[in-house]
């Protein structure tokens, strides 16, 4: 069977992008592809002898093609990637177990059990216990399980390489359909709100924080490796992403994207040597003089807005009181709840229904860490104290995962701004987790002549 991350680079771009045409011109073909790739991992699974290496494989690929996928309506249900990833964690921990060590997030999928039981006595009687449970802890378990599944599952540098390599391609596809979908940007920037058909009529959030999963890889493959048309191609990836990214409006995806970013360069600039460091800035000055034509390129795009958005001003240049686009509001109502509900919250998925009490609007949470102040109460927040806690004293003896800290700031920043909507912070919080080692090279013995007595 094929393994397409063994293939040249160009060639996994290129045909993503011409896979992204042909889906373009026939819809129906996104299902296909979708099918397809479900398929194919199954079948890499079954006949691999390395299953480890292929679950997180198909996990980080298909976390990465999410966005695409629910932009193009081709799932069978919203949660299905989630509920992959899921199973094909299971899958894993049946067929390989898992370290013992990772016993805190049995603990931590444990404290999730009360949000239910509360739940089952608050839900209002019109609405569906399954589905408020399943939405709301759907994201939660997911991550609970991945961190079982990779808590110090033994994974090459080589190997994380690869999958990295591969899952570029389906935030290329985003990129490439964006680009050849949305209206002329002129037309349809007119303030300074997140702009829905510039993202290609989906929430820009999420497309904003695919598309920095993108910018993140790229830039982490063209500082590390030493080739100058593989280099030209990452480079023009990061900045056509980083564009998109920044038209959606959406500012949650584009930060965190520079704050992983910010964070390897920091570890590399201390676990590298010297002439590692010194070969290291020329190619973060290009990236700098590449950002600051695009953007400049964007602003004249835009008009402006993109300065007034990032300095927080309408289109009118006034500068907006709330910088959280009503988030705060939302916060605030929740930590209300946990203040009235200091023990055990007031359960999973009662969030939206205590705010329609409080000012009549149904709205789900964008903060995962104040959904589980309120939902959870203080089982919340030992949770989220297992959360943070495992990884850093994981790190202290496990230093191999150069990404270690951009994965873990990709997990908390996104569930900070976007909750856990999609699967990309379950998955890449495993990312962290994982005991990163460099590939063995089996030395070749030499024959020697034997001697005669």
């Amino acid at each position: 069977m094929i393994k397409f991350e063994k293939l040249p680079y160009p060639l996994i771009i290129s045909g993503h992008i011409v896979i992204t045409i042909f889906m373009i011109a026939l819809p129906f073909l996104v299902k296909v592809f979708f099918f397809g790739t479900i398929v194919y991992f199954i079948l890499r699974l079954f006949t691999s002898a390395d299953k480890n290496n292929e679950i997180i494989l198909a996990c980080c690929y298909l976390s990465c093609l999410e966005v695409f996928l629910r932009m193009n309506n081709a799932l069978l249900f919203y949660e299905m990637i989630k509920y992959l990833v899921l199973a094909f964690m299971l899958a894993g921990i049946c067929i390989k177990g898992f370290s013992l060590k990772s016993i805190p997030f049995v603990f931590y999928l444990l404290l999730l059990v009360p949000s239910i039981v509360i739940a089952s006595q608050n839900i209002p009687i019109t609405e569906s216990l399954r589905k408020a449970v399943a939405f709301n802890l759907s994201g939660p378990v997911t991550l609970g399980v991945v961190a079982i599944y990779c808590f110090q599952r033994k994974i090459t540098t080589t190997r994380l390489e690869e999958v990295l390599k591969l899952s570029v391609g389906p935030i290329v596809m985003l990129a490439f359909y964006l680009f050849l979908v949305t209206p002329d940007i002129r037309d349809v920037v007119t303030n300074t709100a997140s702009n829905f058909a510039a993202s290609g009529g989906y929430g820009p959030n999420q497309v904003a924080t695919a598309l920095g999963i993108g910018m993140f890889i790229c830039f982490v493959r063209f500082v590390r490796i030493k080739n100058l048309w593989i280099n030209v191609l990452d480079i023009t990836l990061f900045l056509g992403m980083t564009y998109r990214a920044w038209i959606t409006f959406s500012r949650g995806g584009v930060l965190t994207a520079f704050l992983m970013i910010g964070a390897v360069i920091f570890t590399l600039f201390f676990l590298k040597r010297s002439e590692f460091r010194f070969s290291f800035l020329p190619k973060l000055a290009v990236i700098a003089l590449g950002l600051v034509l695009a953007w400049g390129y964007t602003s004249l795009a835009t008009s402006g807005l993109i300065d007034k958005r990032y300095a927080n001003k309408d289109a009118a240049g006034r500068a907006k009181e709330d910088l959280s686009t009503g988030r705060v509001e939302l916060i605030s109502i929740e930590l209300e709840a946990f203040i009235e509900n200091p023990i055990a919250g007031i359960g999973a998925g009662q969030v939206k229904y205590y705010r329609a009490k409080k000012d009549g609007i149904v709205a789900a949470s964008h903060n995962e860490t104040s959904r589980l102040l309120s939902e959870h109460g203080s089982i919340g927040v030992l949770s989220l104290l297992v959360l943070l806690f495992t990884p850093l004293i994981f790190r202290l003896t496990h230093k191999g995962n150069v990404y270690f800290y951009a994965f873990l700031i990709f997990w908390i920043a996104t569930i900070n701004h976007s909750a856990m909507r999609i699967a990309a912070p379950a998955f890449f919080y495993g990312m962290a987790l994982l005991y990163v080692v460099k590939p063995t090279v089996k030395k070749k013995m030499i024959p020697t002549k034997r001697r005669l007595n």
